[in-house]
């Protein structure tokens, strides 16, 4: 993968011009979206991820508020997808069998 450099220390973006946190294989938008579902802080951001640095996350922050339209459409863009895949996928069969068993509503 091919990565260049932005005016962020730590955010590259790949030939997509998806940013990734430098020195790692995770995508801002994947810190953000922790950042979002549990409401951590920087600091527990950095202790459920500890190979990204505190100035590594704090880079991928500064990022998402300077583009923060953009990664919260490419968000809802996902959790759209996420969602249609998961109406067209059904019941898995275990879920199926549970619930058969009485073991789920």
């Amino acid at each position: 993968m091919t990565l260049t450099t932005t005016e962020y220390k730590h955010i590259q973006l790949d030939e997509r011009q998806v940013p990734f946190i430098a020195g790692t294989t995770m995508k801002v938008i994947e810190l953000i979206t922790s950042l979002k579902a549990y409401g951590w802080s920087p600091e527990e951001l950095h202790a459920n991820y500890p190979h990204v640095s505190m100035s590594k996350i704090y880079s991928a922050l500064a990022y998402y508020w300077d583009y923060k339209e953009e990664l919260d459409a490419e968000i809802e863009r996902i959790k759209q997808w996420a969602q249609q895949a998961r109406r067209e996928a059904g019941e898995s069969p275990i879920v199926k069998k549970l619930r058969v068993q009485g073991l789920l509503k």
